[in-house]
C-alpha cells in the first residue's frame, strides 16, 4: 500500500466512488451527471474538489486528450483499509470484539448478523490456512 493517505471529505468521497466505479478514466461531465441528485454542483465546484483529490494524490488528471480524463491513484480497497484500520484505532481501541459488542449491545446487528459473521469467519480461517 501507498504511504498514509489522508482523509476524505463527504463531496470528495463521492466523487472517488464514481471514480471507483468505472473501469477506464472519466470525464468531469461524467462525474457531475453521476452525482446529480446527491450534489446540486455546477462545473467549476466539482473542478475545484478534483484539483483538490489531485493535490491529494488521489486522482490523476490525463490532459493529453482535447477532453480531460480522470482516473483514480487510489485504489477503494486501500482507502476503505486504512479508514477501517483508522476508525477501529480511534473510537474501539484496536478491538474489533469492542466494535461488534458495541453494534450488538444498540441493536444495531442481531443474532442473525452474528452468526452470519461466525459463519464468514469459520471460512475466512479455512482459506488463511490452505
Amino acid at each position: 500500500m501507498i504511504g498514509k493517505l489522508k482523509r476524505l471529505g463527504d463531496a470528495e468521497l463521492e466523487i472517488m466512488m464514481v471514480l471507483w466505479g468505472s473501469a477506464q478514466p472519466i470525464t468531469s461531465n461524467y462525474i457531475l451527471e453521476q452525482l446529480k441528485g446527491k450534489r446540486q454542483w455546477g462545473l467549476s465546484t466539482l473542478m475545484t474538489s478534483l484539483t483538490r483529490l489531485s493535490e491529494k494524490e488521489f486522482v490523476y488528471c490525463d490532459r493529453t486528450t482535447r477532453t480531460n480524463l480522470y482516473s483514480a491513484l487510489v485504489t477503494e480497497d486501500q482507502y476503505k483499509t486504512q479508514e477501517s484500520k483508522s476508525f477501529l484505532e480511534k473510537l474501539y481501541g484496536n478491538s474489533l470484539q469492542n466494535l461488534v459488542t458495541n453494534l450488538y449491545s444498540n441493536k444495531i446487528i442481531d443474532q442473525e448478523d452474528l452468526k452470519e459473521l461466525q459463519e464468514h469467519l469459520k471460512l475466512l480461517e479455512k482459506e488463511y490456512k490452505a
